[in-house]
């Protein structure tokens, strides 16, 4: 495996720990000034945040939404700077599965999109 597919792994592997750790700081910390997210809703093509100051209002509100909700790797696929996440995100009595395509640069994420399944 090569040096940047490796280092791809380790920051979406923190990443995903701060995630579910609810630290929205440590999340942002972990991101682009230019970053992406796209989340999944609504159906069918989720909305798109664009920057940090956009994509930690959205991320912030969603995971106030649910204190409680984590998402569980289910696999994780990665070469070179980018990497799929396969997930279970769990929530009160509820879940539902997807994918995440991420990709890395200059040592942060720089774009998270989101997929779901249904």
């Amino acid at each position: 495996m090569d040096a940047q597919t490796q280092e791809t792994i380790s920051i979406i592997n923190t990443f995903n720990e701060a995630f579910n750790n609810h630290d929205i700081d440590a999340v942002m910390a972990l991101m682009t000034d230019d970053c992406i997210f796209e989340n999944t809703f609504p159906a069918p093509d989720g909305t798109r945040h664009v920057g940090v100051i956009n994509v930690r209002t959205e991320l912030r509100d969603f995971l106030a939404s649910s204190p409680m909700a984590r998402f569980d790797e289910e696999e994780l696929i990665a070469c070179g700077d980018r990497c799929v996440v396969r997930w279970r995100y769990t929530w009160g009595d509820g879940h539902v599965r997807g994918v995440d395509v991420m990709r890395v640069r200059q040592g942060k994420v720089s774009e998270k999109l989101s997929y779901v399944k249904g």
